[in-house]
């Protein structure tokens, strides 16, 4: 192992730690839910660190992430299956997220509420609202849109219960959705991808022409770079063939079109392609979206192996910019705290819209996708140790 992954470990290692002395009770990774106040619910940001724990678990062989993960979702999980505090009248794929640790939960524990969890929200995601296309509704409030956020909320999740426990029949539903997201949000030009979608044109947000927002922010292009990763290797590519080539096309297709954008430091900016707006700056939960989609992608031999430097690089040039120990406490900062579409209508998915969210330290929406790049790092040939 060299010297910078030796460093690359004791800094990624102490953020991982420094929640588990507060118990799975808390949540403080989870900064947007700590501003709202009030009693602890089940959210998609909780559940990206309890996915990063576990995937710390398996690789490391560390124990202590493991237990974490299954004390804080025991909480939620019932012995029926049930997940409290989701409010299934909503229909929001945000809420699909958690579910990614229901199985490997199981398989780690052998508690039967996990299987049980798993197919209920397998159940639940299939009766979502959709757009005459087919794709999911992001959430019931935001009818006929479609979010490049709910690819990695719903679709690695659901390929992964459809390949163990549902024959596949349904394999082809979610090759169609990401098809239809290619074809309606990507840009020719860029080869980048635009936030969101409205089919019926709508809201304020979209173009009354192709129907998409205005920009292409930087961590919902980080969300599909991971969702393709996640959901690639999830897939039967004996079984699904065509669809499992046109995802592997998409990504590398994906990563090339990125890759003009990746600032020399390595990182990427909050809107990808305006590097050269005053306001702008590298974000830090969008490129390590982007450098675990990448280094995953390699690993597992969905991109060719040159990518891998890119992969290291997006990590290391946030590790370099934004990690720092404040009286002896880790942080990782640069993290855009929040982005979304209408509701209210200031957000409007302009580049002045996505300057103006905060920016913030320590949440999990970047803590998350850097420990699970570390963690794809960690397995690359060299890097053990």
């Amino acid at each position: 192992m060299t010297d910078q992954m030796k460093q690359a470990k004791q800094q990624a290692l102490s953020l991982a730690d420094r929640y588990l002395a507060a118990g799975p009770a808390c949540a403080p990774w989870n900064i947007e839910s700590y501003r709202k106040g009030g009693p602890q619910k089940w959210n998609y940001v909780d559940g990206c660190m309890m996915l990063a724990y576990l995937t710390l678990s398996r690789v490391l062989g560390e124990k202590k992430y493991g237990a974490f993960a299954e004390a804080y979702m025991d909480r939620f999980v019932q012995e029926d299956g049930r997940v409290r505090t989701i409010a299934e009248e909503d229909r929001r794929l945000d809420d699909i997220n958690g579910a990614k640790t229901f199985l490997p939960l199981y398989e780690l524990t052998g508690k039967p509420k996990y299987r049980k969890a798993a197919g209920h929200i397998y159940g639940f995601l299939r009766e979502f609202p959709r757009t005459r296309e087919g794709n999911f509704w992001h959430k019931r409030v935001y009818p006929n849109q479609v979010w490049l956020d709910g690819l990695y909320m719903a679709m690695p999740f659901y390929m992964e219960y459809e390949t163990k426990y549902g024959g596949g029949k349904n394999c082809g539903d979610i090759f169609t959705q990401f098809a239809t997201v290619r074809r309606r949000m990507r840009d020719e030009k860029t080869g980048l991808y635009y936030h969101g979608y409205d089919e019926s044109r709508a809201s304020r947000w979209s173009d009354p022409q192709t129907g998409c927002s205005k920009s292409f922010w930087l961590r919902s292009i980080g969300w599909l770079a991971a969702a393709l990763a996640d959901t690639l290797e999830k897939t039967d590519r004996q079984a699904c063939g065509e669809g499992f080539r046109m995802l592997k096309d998409m990504l590398n297709d994906l990563v090339d079109s990125l890759l003009p954008y990746q600032e020399p430091g390595g990182m990427f900016y909050q809107v990808a392609d305006r590097a050269s707006d005053e306001k702008n700056y590298p974000e830090t939960s969008g490129t390590c979206m982007i450098a675990y989609g990448i280094l995953k992608g390699v690993r597992l031999g969905f991109l060719p192996e040159r990518y891998r430097a890119c992969g290291e690089k997006a990590f290391f040039g946030t590790m370099k910019r934004y990690f720092r120990v404040r009286n002896g406490e880790p942080s990782l900062g640069g993290i855009c705290l929040v982005g979304g579409l209408g509701r209210p209508d200031s957000r409007d998915g302009t580049p002045a819209y996505y300057y103006s969210e905060p920016v913030v330290e320590s949440d999990g929406k970047g803590v998350a996708p850097f420990l699970l790049a570390f963690a794809e790092l960690l397995q690359m040939p060299g890097n053990r140790g």
